[in-house]
């Protein structure tokens, strides 16, 4: 007779909102779980198990007597928006839950920095001088003209620039060259069945004079990553740790986010550039995706330029932006994934971070289970190929 568990159905529904798996697959993979949450059967313990691995959960929590509350591990500057709530049978819902896959993200991000930091320590290496260069009392331009001198981001090499994705791979290849280690991946992990939403965060920023981490959520679209890349830079200047979702909503609520994003905006477009680019004889509408493309952003950043050189209205602006984030949704939710493997693993680690790793694992210094735990791979075969496409084998 297989032993069964008594799992409290609250811990049931906190387990599947933390998953953040969808509704259409839900049922599929796991049938029993309106019985389960009725409490008209319970789970045997290998059911258990196995519903605790497909939802990225300990398997000790499933023996509490309620869900824990668990908390990012940073200062969180983002507002409510989708992120996963808990729903129970009387259909009240409860607080939101920080999702499995944000959490393993973190984590794992936290890891690489703690063992970067330590290799940069005992490699005599010196710190970042530009981390918490300024405070949020320092002006704007001045912020962004530094950024722009460190980052060698200027208007010249922005236009040669071909498109969006050369633009984020400059500006990404000189951040990681001022050395800032660059993460930007759209799954936990190597695990292409767990995308990150980014409607729960777009990109955070681990501030550390010795492991600067950015990391930027890669299933957003490539302009809205452009600017998340250069927000999270902002953070790095202003030497402030956080998780953002860039929303209008956090940039009232937190003076943090509302600098990072004055900063972007005048890093990316330059507002004299702009007022230069913009023709108020045409319709702004008819100029949105022109001036998107000329300078590599979202339209809504160029909607926020709009505002502050005083062509819209605050109504305005946040009636456009309501349209264009209806739009921007559709765009994400199209998007195609996958790709070269051994072009875009480098690209999720940081090319930077995993020639260091990679090298100081050659040399005897760095054992190959840490590395491959630190790459999330599990095959020499894996290693040797990240190897060579960075040139280090």
């Amino acid at each position: 007779m297989p032993v069964r568990v008594d799992v409290p159905p609250s811990l049931l529904q906190w387990a599947r909102a933390r998953s953040g798996i969808e509704a259409a697959v839900w049922e599929t993979r796991f049938p029993q779980y309106k019985k389960w949450l009725n409490e008209e059967t319970k789970p045997t313990f290998k059911q258990l198990e196995a519903f605790a691995r497909k939802t990225h959960t300990p398997i000790g929590y499933f023996f509490l007597e309620t869900p824990p509350r668990e908390e990012v591990p940073i200062p969180d500057f983002r507002t409510v928006g989708d992120r996963p709530v808990v729903e129970d049978q009387t259909g009240s819902i409860a607080p939101t839950v920080v999702s499995a896959d944000l959490l393993d993200t973190l984590y794992t991000c936290q890891a690489r920095q703690d063992w970067y930091r330590e290799h940069q320590l005992q490699n005599a290496e010196e710190p970042l001088s530009f981390v918490a260069h300024y405070t949020i009392n320092t002006s704007i331009n001045e912020a962004a003209d530094h950024m722009r001198h460190i980052l060698d981001w200027s208007t010249e090499s922005r236009c040669q620039c071909r498109d969006r994705d050369a633009a984020l791979t400059r500006l990404r290849e000189n951040a990681e060259a001022a050395g800032v280690l660059v993460m930007i991946s759209g799954i936990v992990g190597s695990n292409t069945h767990r995308k990150l939403k980014p409607s729960e965060f777009r990109g955070f920023t681990l501030v550390d004079p010795n492991a600067a981490i950015v990391f930027v959520n890669g299933a957003d679209s490539k302009n809205a990553q452009v600017f998340t890349l250069a927000h999270e830079l902002a953070h790095i200047w202003l030497g402030e740790t956080g998780l953002s979702d860039i929303d209008q909503e956090s940039t009232q609520r937190f003076h943090q986010e509302r600098w990072c994003n004055q900063v972007a905006a005048e890093l990316l477009v330059p507002i004299e550039e702009f007022r230069a680019a913009y023709d108020s004889s045409v319709g702004i509408r008819k100029q949105l995706e022109p001036l998107a493309k000329r300078f590599f952003v979202s339209k809504q950043v160029i909607l926020g330029q709009l505002r502050e050189i005083g062509a819209l209205t605050w109504e305005q602006f946040m009636k456009e932006l309501e349209l264009e984030k209806d739009k921007t949704i559709e765009i994400i939710s199209g998007q195609e994934t996958g790709g070269n493997f051994y072009y875009s693993k480098p690209v999720q680690v940081s090319k930077r971070f995993a020639r260091e790793l990679i090298t100081s694992t050659l040399e005897g210094q760095t054992t190959y289970s840490e590395a491959f735990r630190l790459l999330n791979i599990n095959k020499m075969s894996t290693f040797e190929g990240i190897g060579q496409q960075l040139g280090v084998l």
